[in-house]
């Protein structure tokens, strides 16, 4: 093993990745260090779902960047990016409302999208129920991944084409700047240097600099989800994503109406305790993935967030999953949980540990759409 790089990353998940993307496409001499037998976290543990469509109007940018990104390593190798589109589905006025303001947005963005009517929705989107449609909004752009396979397929070409180092199960246990060098003490293989290090940790936050995110407003969110058995003879084309998104994500708050039909809502609602929206996607073994929800904790309290799946909640969302799209069969194959942190006043976590050592974490739910083209924009600013 070499034991000196321009670049070590710390942590192996999507952000990390495009960190070392981007920078061995500069030339630099890179290696990433993951802990585990290969990623684990939110990475491989969310919907597969690119949707730029979803992000405010600065994240919306980065994300528009990584589908670019996505497209062209696809167009080489293939990494599982299927250009398939997003659609909303509005079940009441108020979401057509919603979805029409930011149709509009999005033409004065110049960022496709199209509206669809209740008939072409049921008409492209089988199974679809006709009493809970009202309206569509389609962006043709996005793309959905095999979230599972996504990121090694991705990394077995970076190693391949562009000549990254790649350490699966090599743990950090310290990282210090000596000499103008960071010494970076691995407890499987001693001392590996580097000119610069960013750590992208995930919500792993006990190992490194612990009392940096003790004292931080990150926060981590607990995430259920749930895939079914496949589905004889069912397609459903690209990611679906319903009304209770539309009054979540954050794109929409940037709609004229937001504000108002916001305020309108039950505050005590079960939905609004777990901080649940309906999302489907199908795998390209015809499985369907269901989701989900959000429960939150403070970095240091992260533990408490447990181990455990509710299944009450399980069964609430496949619940509401029915009332939207008839599938052949809601028979659960898989269930999880996922973890990811993010920022309570900021969008993403960037610290400075000295001139070499750059902490980067907190993406939040942003990670598989905003993390290349953020990346991208980020060692630019690290290396200038």
């Amino acid at each position: 093993m070499n034991k000196q790089y321009d670049l070590v990353v710390i942590g192996g998940g999507i952000l990390g990745t495009f960190h070392a993307y981007h920078a061995l496409k500069k030339g630099l001499s890179v290696a990433i260090l993951e802990k585990d037998l290969q990623p684990m976290g939110a990475t491989v543990r969310n919907f597969g779902q690119v949707v730029p469509s979803g992000m405010d109007s600065k994240w919306q940018t980065y994300g528009r960047r990584s589908l670019d990104i996505y497209k062209s390593i696809q167009s080489k190798f293939d990494i599982s990016a299927r250009q398939n589109g997003t659609v909303y589905l509005a079940s009441n006025e108020e979401e057509v409302q919603l979805i029409e303001e930011l149709y509009q947005i999005n033409q004065n963005n110049k960022y496709a999208s199209q509206i669809l009517t209740k008939e072409e929705c049921l008409k492209k989107y089988k199974g679809l129920r006709s009493d809970y449609v009202k309206a569509g909004l389609f962006f043709p752009e996005e793309i959905t991944v095999e979230s599972r396979v996504m990121i090694s397929r991705l990394q077995q070409y970076m190693v391949s084409e562009l000549g990254l180092t790649l350490h699966y199960q090599m743990n950090v246990v310290n990282c210090e700047t000596l000499n103008g060098k960071v010494e970076i003490t691995t407890a499987q293989d001693g001392i590996i240097y580097a000119s610069k290090v960013i750590v992208c940790n995930g919500n792993e936050f006990k190992t490194l600099y612990p009392e940096i995110f003790n004292q931080s407003d990150l926060e981590v969110c607990k995430l259920q989800m749930m895939q079914t058995k496949p589905q004889k003879n069912h397609v459903i084309p690209g990611s679906i994503l319903t009304g209770w998104t539309i009054r979540r994500y954050e794109s929409f708050r940037e709609c004229a109406s937001y504000k108002e039909i916001k305020a309108k809502e039950a505050i005590d609602s079960y939905q609004k305790q777990w901080g649940v929206h309906i999302l489907f996607k199908q795998a390209t073994d015809g499985s369907v993935i269901i989701g989900d929800s959000h429960e939150y904790a403070d970095a240091k309290n992260a533990d408490t967030l447990g181990f455990d799946l509710n299944m009450e909640l399980d069964d609430f969302m496949v619940n509401e999953a029915k009332k939207i799209i008839d599938l052949p069969n809601y028979e659960i194959a898989q269930r999880w949980y996922g973890k990811y942190s993010q920022c309570k006043n900021t969008d993403i976590f960037i610290h400075d540990v000295d001139d070499h050592i750059h902490i980067v974490t907190g993406i939040g739910g942003k990670g598989m759409t905003g993390s290349a083209g953020f990346s991208e924009q980020n060692i630019e600013l690290i290396y200038n």
